[in-house]
């Protein structure tokens, strides 16, 4: 009788676990950071190059997002060459995709870098997350973005002059695709509809216009006259507007002021129709949920020491979006070399990945207005990238 009723009770709390258990230990939103440990600066802003082997990509748990908890550590090669937005998670926080842009190999006595082409996949709902399959792709994939109904990516190969069109079925991901483009592309992300695409034509100071019709990217010959060095682009959540980072200096500080460009998506035809001094290369770019804040990361000189336009720390400016009229209303001081930026899905705080510094600062949101919660959240490795699940 005594070995029924421990039965009766276990299935019945196993009946209650089944029930609310899923709740209670539910993970919050995810965020993928990219550590390259091959890169680092000497006192004359002069690259210093280590071997590859000591890169990894974390998997970050937000459901407490001024205690972030790692979740998995993976050994992977990432760089940051290139905008801080070459890895991306699916809007099911089940896949995660970062692309490989450049290793770092031995040429005589020296080391070297030289264009990769690899794309990592992983698996977010493995316990822990874990590396599924790493395949080839273009020339130094870069900027990367995965499709709104999660079914397609594009990645931007910098070398090869194009975008690769990702299908996306699970974690069986496959390049299906790759539309030239005529000059190297950084970046490239969807709108909100899934039915367009922009590129930001690195070199060339410009946006690239794209249809997407099912797994079909089409690129319209449209060009978007835009800031000097385009880097980075983001999307209001309404699709009305798209900002661009324009670094001003090919992916380097040098002193002077750049620019946001404002892009009308609404227009016919699409236009530019504004342009935001923010400060000294502008390379992190994200915008809230709700649509109405945006962040653009400065690296403001922070890795040139002896430059006459040094400082130790990064500088985040802080954008008012109201309707398609984008104003920079503040400046956060953060660490030194910030990369990655974005919001946490909720829009209430922002991450800020700090390359020099090994860590992240934490801001919060408060309406429009953003504070430094005086937060840091130490990582093992030094963040050249990161991305935050959509929900």
């Amino acid at each position: 009788m005594f070995a029924k009723r421990i039965i009766a009770l276990v299935s019945c709390i196993g009946m209650f676990a089944g029930v609310f258990g899923p709740a209670s230990v539910q993970a919050g939103p995810y965020m993928i950071v990219g550590n390259d440990e091959k890169i680092l600066w000497d006192d004359a802003g002069k690259p210093v190059l280590s071997p590859p082997g000591k890169d990894s990509v974390l998997i970050v748990d937000l459901a407490d997002p001024l205690n972030p908890k790692i979740v998995a550590n993976l050994p992977l090669k990432n760089s940051i060459v290139g905008p801080p937005v070459n890895l991306a998670i699916d809007p099911t926080a089940s896949v995660a995709l970062v692309a490989d842009s450049v290793n770092v190999i031995k040429e005589g006595e020296a080391l070297k870098q030289v264009p990769d082409d690899k794309l990592h996949i992983i698996d977010l709902k493995a316990s822990p997350p874990k590396l599924v399959e790493t395949i080839s792709i273009g020339k130094q994939p870069s900027g990367l973005s995965i499709s709104p109904a999660g079914n397609l990516a594009l990645v931007a190969n910098r070398e090869d002059k194009s975008i690769g069109v990702l299908s996306i079925k699970g974690t069986a991901v496959k390049l299906i695709d790759t539309v030239p483009m005529g000059d190297s592309v950084a970046h490239v992300i969807f709108t909100p509809d899934g039915k367009r695409a922009l590129a930001v034509k690195f070199p060339t100071h410009k946006v690239a216009l794209l249809n997407v019709e099912g797994e079909k990217l089409t690129y319209t010959k449209t060009d978007l006259p835009v800031g000097l060095w385009p880097y980075n682009i983001a999307v209001t959540p309404n699709g009305s507007i798209a900002l661009t980072s324009d670094n001003g200096n090919a992916g380097s500080s040098d002193g002077h002021v750049d620019t946001v460009s404002v892009i009308d998506l609404e227009a016919q035809p699409v236009r530019v129709i504004d342009r935001v001094v923010v400060g000294d290369a502008p390379e992190g770019l994200a915008i809230s949920a709700k649509g109405d804040v945006a962040v653009s990361v400065l690296l403001n000189g922070s890795n040139n020491k002896g430059s006459w336009f040094y400082h130790p720390n990064g500088i985040v400016a802080v954008l008012r979006i109201d309707g398609k009229k984008v104003t920079k209303v503040k400046e956060i001081p953060v660490g030194g070399l910030p990369e990655a930026v974005m919001f946490t899905p909720d829009g209430r705080y922002i991450f800020v990945g700090n390359y020099i510094d090994q860590d992240f600062s934490i801001l919060e949101v408060k309406g429009t207005d953003v504070v430094d919660t005086g937060k840091r959240f130490k990582v093992p490795g030094h963040p050249a990238s990161g991305r935050m699940s959509p929900n």
